[in-house]
């Protein structure tokens, strides 16, 4: 397996620039995707010593800790480009990315790999970053698409499955373009320190498989809880 040092890293900002170059240049504030870098360097930089601990862990109550705080997080965050940011919303975020996420959780690590014990910290922890993060950009997908739509024309039935629609996209053209333009991040990890090809391809459809499943149940829980709120904005606004 190659070793990255710190300071080959920096060859990897090159093309970043360039792409905070463009953005500049086309009269979009850099602010959003500045903080974004850094926020991601900081966090993968301490998350790597944290993980170190973590992973030595045998306590179930420190982990089911960790999971939770990754689930709000992912809830708060799914918010981000949502109006309205509030309690209630986040409500309804973490309701949605608990039922897809969660459940699929369970499932993978549980009926799929079998996990002993089920709170193993190195298995368990990075399939959960992996399900909360796209339950976490489908529902922001969906909310966003679906307030545009309900707005336009106050349809809900109508506003939500375009919604749904949209927000599946990247997921489904991920399945498409898997094996064929890309292989994701698990398969290229396994393959880069030595594990079978046939091993990583297996890995990665329970991947794929996870993905799509707890984005698509997340995302249609989110819209449904969204639809007593929805009405009640309209009947404000047609009252007032």
């Amino acid at each position: 397996m190659i070793v990255i040092e710190l300071t080959d890293l920096a060859w990897g900002l090159i093309p970043v620039f360039i792409t905070l170059w463009l953005i500049q240049r086309w009269s979009i504030s850099p602010k959003r995707a500045l903080l974004a870098i850094a926020r991601m360097l900081l966090q993968l930089l301490l998350i790597g010593y944290v993980l170190t601990y973590i992973f030595d862990s045998d306590s179930p109550l420190l982990i089911s800790g960790i999971l939770s705080v990754m689930l709000v997080a992912a809830s708060w965050i799914a918010l981000d480009s949502l109006p309205g940011r509030s309690l209630p919303m986040m409500g309804l975020s973490l309701l949605s990315v608990a039922g897809g996420g969660v459940f699929t959780l369970a499932v993978v690590t549980q009926g799929v790999m079998h996990l002993e014990p089920w709170y193993k910290p190195s298995v368990i922890i990075p399939i959960a970053g992996m399900i909360f993060s796209n339950s976490m950009n489908t529902i922001s997908l969906a909310g966003e698409r679906f307030f545009s739509e309900f707005e336009r024309d106050g349809d809900y039935t109508a506003a939500r499955n375009t919604a749904y629609q949209a927000a599946m996209i990247p997921v489904t053209n991920a399945l498409m373009a898997v094996g064929l333009v890309s292989l994701p991040g698990m398969m290229t990890g396994q393959i880069l320190s030595g594990v079978s090809p046939l091993i990583a391809a297996r890995y990665q459809i329970m991947v794929m498989l996870m993905i799509f499943g707890s984005s698509g149940i997340s995302a249609a829980l989110f819209l449904m809880l969204l639809r007593r709120q929805a009405m009640a904005g309209r009947e404000s606004a047609e009252s007032a």
